[in-house]
C-alpha cells in the first residue's frame, strides 16, 4: 500500500485511514466489524475509480514521478524473477549508474533489458544521478544492444528520465553525439526492440533508448520534448504555469497514441502502478509476451523497414 499521497489522492487517504481504524477497533473490542469494513472498502473502490478516471495532464505528470512508483530495476527483477545479470561500463569512460542493463530470463527466454534507473531514496538518487544519464550511459546502452544483436536476443528498454544530464562535462564528452548515434543504430538493429515508457519520457534523454519496433507507454506517464516546468519557465519566466504547459504540450499517453507517436498504451491498475505494483508487473509481462510473439513472425529486414517507415511518418512538413 502506498504511503505517499499526492494532493488529489487525499480523499483516498482518509478512507484508508477509516478502514484501518475500524479494523483496529474491531480487534480491540472483539466486535465483528466486517460489515462496516466491507462497506468502506466498496466506497474506497468507487472513489479510487472516480479519482483516477478524471486526471488532468498535470496530475498524470505528478503520477509519473510518484516516489512509490516502480522503477526500471523493480520491473526487471519482477519480470525475470531475479534471473538478471547486470552488465557494466561503456568500455571507454566509466560505468554510468543512471543507465542499467543486462541479460535476463523472461519466462525462460533470454532478453536484453536496458533502462534508466532513478533512486528510491535521497542517497540512491544521488548515486543514480536522478535518472539522468551521461554520454557513457548511452554508449553503454548501445554496447549492450549490439551484444544482444550478436547473440540474436530481443531488446526491451525502460524509459524513465527527466532528460539526459545537462552538465558541462557531459557536453564535453559528446552528449548530443551519443544520443544521435543511438537513434541511428537502433533504427538498424536486426533483433526485435520494444521501448516502454514507465515514468517520465523527456527530450533526447528518452529518445536515446526510445527507437523500436514497439514504442509503448504506461497509462500514467508522459512523453515530450520538454517538461511542463521547463516549458513554463521559457514561455512565462516562471514555473507557476506548469499546469497550462502540461495541457498545451499534449504529452499524455492518450495524446501520444492519438497523434501516432506511440504504438500502444498499457493500462495500469485502477489505482495506479504505484498502489498495486504486483498487478502492474503481471500486466506488463502479458503485454511483453504478446509484443514478442508478434515481432517474432517478421524477418529482420521487414522489422527494420517498418521501424524506419514508422519514424519517417512522424511530424508534419511541406
Amino acid at each position: 500500500m502506498s504511503t505517499t499521497y499526492l494532493d488529489f489522492e487525499e480523499p483516498l487517504r482518509e478512507l484508508e485511514e477509516q478502514i484501518q481504524q475500524t479494523k483496529e477497533l474491531g480487534e480491540q473490542t472483539q466486535v465483528d466489524m466486517q460489515a462496516q469494513i466491507t462497506a468502506l472498502e466498496a466506497v474506497l473502490a468507487d472513489k479510487t475509480k472516480e479519482v483516477f478516471a478524471n486526471l488532468t495532464p498535470w496530475q498524470r505528470v505528478q503520477l509519473s514521478r510518484h516516489p512509490d512508483r516502480p522503477y526500471t530495476l523493480a520491473y526487471i527483477n519482477a519480470l525475470t524473477n531475479g534471473q538478471f545479470q547486470e552488465l557494466h561500463g561503456d568500455r571507454n569512460v566509466k560505468d554510468d549508474k543512471a543507465m542499467v542493463g543486462g541479460f535476463g530470463l523472461l519466462d525462460g527466454r533470454t532478453v536484453m533489458f536496458i533502462g534508466q534507473q532513478k533512486g528510491i531514496n535521497t542517497k540512491m538518487r544521488q548515486y543514480r544521478n536522478f535518472g539522468m544519464p551521461n554520454p557513457e550511459g548511452y554508449r553503454k546502452a548501445l554496447r549492450l544492444m549490439k551484444l544482444a544483436e550478436k547473440f540474436n536476443k530481443p531488446i526491451v528498454t525502460f524509459i524513465d528520465t527527466p532528460g539526459a544530464f545537462p552538465g558541462l562535462e557531459a557536453e564535453e564528452r559528446g552528449q548530443g553525439e551519443a544520443i544521435a548515434r543511438n537513434i541511428y543504430e537502433m533504427m538498424r538493429l536486426k533483433v526485435p526492440v520494444i521501448c516502454i515508457i514507465i515514468g517520465e519520457g523527456a527530450s533526447g534523454g528518452a529518445l536515446g533508448i526510445g527507437v523500436g519496433d514497439k514504442v509503448v507507454m504506461l497509462e500514467n506517464t508522459w512523453y515530450s520534448v520538454i517538461s511542463p516546468e521547463s516549458c513554463s519557465s521559457i514561455l512565462w519566466r516562471s514555473w507557476n504555469y506548469k499546469e497550462i504547459a502540461a495541457s498545451a504540450l499534449k504529452l499524455t499517453s492518450t495524446d501520444m497514441k492519438q497523434n501516432g507517436l506511440v504504438d500502444d498504451v498499457i493500462s495500469e491498475p485502477s489505482s495506479g502502478a504505484h498502489r498495486d505494483q504486483e498487478q502492474m508487473f503481471s500486466i506488463l509481462r502479458d503485454k511483453l509476451h504478446g509484443y514478442l510473439q508478434e515481432l517474432d513472425q517478421k524477418q529482420p529486414e521487414e522489422r527494420i523497414n517498418e521501424r524506419i517507415e514508422k519514424f519517417n511518418q512522424m511530424g508534419f512538413w511541406k
